[in-house]
């Protein structure tokens, strides 16, 4: 159904994937957008048990993309350093495809918004607790359940840990 890595020697351990999917700052939302163009976000997220989570406004480009077709895909750049005298980039990222879903359930929004708290505001739970429930109404949950993740990093940087 996914295709396969071409190059496998870069390929990164599953372990490694989630490592960055776990820390990763940013990761850019990818969805079916109006008239079938492909529509790309930067999102602030988080990671849990195979899952990614981010919040939105419940109007908007991503809302409508999403609600008409939950496929997905998601890339987290953990590296991206260019060495321009070799002519390449030292590079460490995954790409994650999946179906993301609105959270309904109040338990997993709470959840949801509790880890990206902990992830974004960890020195002041009591202040994100308060956020959280100030925006409660208006903020949403976007769940993504991965279908397939891949991590891959640069030739140079396989031959460094080698």
């Amino acid at each position: 159904m996914f295709r396969q890595i071409r190059r496998i020697r870069q390929l990164l351990t599953v372990e490694e994937t989630a490592a960055i999917l776990k820390c990763g700052k940013t990761g850019v939302l990818g969805v079916n957008g109006d008239d079938g163009y492909p529509y790309t976000v930067p999102v602030n997220y988080a990671f849990e048990d195979g899952k990614i989570y981010f919040h939105c406004a419940g109007a908007g480009h991503k809302w409508d993309a999403i609600r008409k077709n939950g496929k997905v895909s998601f890339c987290v750049i953990d590296r991206d350093d260019i060495a321009p005298a070799k002519f390449t980039t030292l590079f460490r990222s995954v790409i994650a495809f999946g179906r993301a879903v609105m959270v309904e359930e109040p338990v997993v929004k709470r959840y949801a918004l509790d880890l990206l708290v902990e992830k974004y505001a960890p020195d002041d739970p009591e202040a994100g607790a308060a956020e959280i429930e100030k925006a409660w109404q208006a903020v949403h949950i976007v769940e993504i359940t991965i279908e397939q993740a891949t991590g891959k990093q640069g030739r140079e940087l396989v031959k460094r840990d080698r």
